[in-house]
């Protein structure tokens, strides 16, 4: 539930900040659980079952480790516990839209 309303919920939010453009967007990177690698592409679990593939050329990762994913690249490596908290938000702030 949480991920499937997560770009509706984006939308929304990112209403709320100006791009400099007259528009209010802005760009978000959601974190991901690294289920496995090859080469540069690694598929990641956003949770509830939500599996992507993604570019990991920008970070050195491996199967368990959680990234960071904007645009579809992982751009950062994060602590368990950071992913965790990270996620925790966004349940929240997804419960409320």
């Amino acid at each position: 539930m949480v991920v499937r309303h997560f770009f509706s919920a984006i939308e929304k939010v990112s209403d709320n900040f100006p791009n400099g453009h007259g528009e209010h967007k802005m760009c978000l990177a959601i974190p991901a659980k690294v289920l496995e690698v090859k080469g540069n592409v690694a598929k990641v679990d956003f949770g509830e079952g939500v599996a992507r593939e993604v570019n990991v050329m920008l970070v050195d990762t491996h199967v368990g480790e959680y990234v960071l994913v904007h645009a579809g690249y992982a751009i950062e490596k994060l602590d368990q516990k950071a992913a965790e908290e990270s996620l925790n938000t966004w349940r929240q702030i997804l419960e409320q839209t």
